[in-house]
């Protein structure tokens, strides 16, 4: 019995030494993606459509994933190396702000991609996804400008990034396109998240008589919509992401991306071996960029405009009309 029991134990241990080398294999060879966003992913908007494109890789690609919210250069560079080590062969870096990091980390892992969504920065395994929301944020600019009974319109921005500047500066440059004299005030909270320092400084914009205000400060936006809600003749644009519906009695229309589409096409790329690090620029003609009126509110838009705004968004597409963009 004692010679049995101890070659029995012997079997065990071999058959559990053979399972443990095969799912140690077969974790390190899945494919493994993970996200960095600067905000929370509940805030319906830039975060939110970045989250839907990890879950999409999730379930087309069959990828193993995990995301982290991270705020500070230092937290950056900490989540890209605490994946890139774990064996995460891509990494999502959600913002123009993630450039550096990347750029430091990606030289100790060769091995895993790292994508930042906006910016120039190009290495062997860094690239960056540059959406073309300026296409969009120049209609929007166009259309309050042509509605506008005070020749004044606002812009709320979180943090002043070039990538935010640039879509602040592009509204302004559509509104200028239609009307000279027409004033567009910008005002940045400094962060992504204070949704009552956004609707502040909604209000003080209303207060300067502004009666548009488009918004690029994530899930702060909130509190644009929040402000305008409040006071009576005062229209916002969305960004980032459809969100027409969030407060569809004045949100007129949305600057909406189609990120998760992007994620799915780069994630892909990696997992077959075929990606080359470059600058990927995705507009309207690519389908990542759209201007979409809110249906609720559609009926408020004068029919000359709408006009105006199609023919400007066909010379977009066809390439003769180059929105201004501001840091690539």
């Amino acid at each position: 019995m004692q010679k049995w029991s101890v070659l029995g134990l012997l079997v065990l241990t071999i058959c559990f030494g053979i399972s443990c080398s095969q799912s140690k294999t077969a974790s390190s060879s899945s494919f493994k993606v993970a996200l960095l966003s600067p905000g929370p992913v509940s805030d319906a908007g830039w975060n939110a459509s970045a989250y839907e494109g990890l879950q999409r890789i999730k379930a087309e690609l069959g990828a193993e994933v995990s995301q982290v919210e991270t705020k500070t250069p230092a937290e950056f560079e900490q989540g890209f190396r605490d994946y890139a080590s774990q064996g995460y062969r891509l990494v999502f870096g959600h913002g123009f702000e993630f450039q550096d990091a990347a750029a430091t980390v990606s030289k100790d892992f060769p091995n895993t991609v790292f994508i930042t969504t906006s910016g120039t920065t190009v290495r062997p395994n860094v690239a960056p996804i540059v959406f073309e929301i300026e296409q969009a944020t120049y209609l929007l600019g166009m259309m309050a400008a042509r509605m506008s009974k005070t020749g004044k319109a606002g812009a709320v921005g979180g943090v002043q990034i070039p990538s935010v500047k640039s879509s602040f500066d592009a509204f302004e440059a559509g509104a200028k396109a239609v009307n000279p004299n027409c004033r567009v005030i910008v005002s940045y909270i400094g962060n992504w998240e204070d949704v009552g320092a956004a609707k502040e400084a909604a209000l003080a914009l209303i207060d300067q008589r502004v009666d548009f205000i488009f918004h690029n400060a994530d899930a702060a936006g909130l509190g644009v919509f929040q402000a305008v809600q409040e006071r009576k003749g005062v229209y916002a644009f969305g960004s980032n992401k459809d969100q027409n519906g969030i407060a569809p009695d004045v949100i007129l229309a949305s600057a909406a991306l189609s990120v998760p589409g992007a994620f799915v096409t780069v994630a892909k790329q990696v997992k077959e071996g075929t990606f080359k690090a470059q600058p990927m620029h995705l507009g309207m003609k690519e389908g990542a960029v759209s201007l979409v009126i809110n249906p609720k509110l559609e009926s408020k838009i004068p029919p000359d405009v709408r006009t105006s705004i199609e023919e400007t968004k066909q010379k977009i597409l066809a390439g003769t009309l180059q929105v201004p963009k501001g840091f690539y």
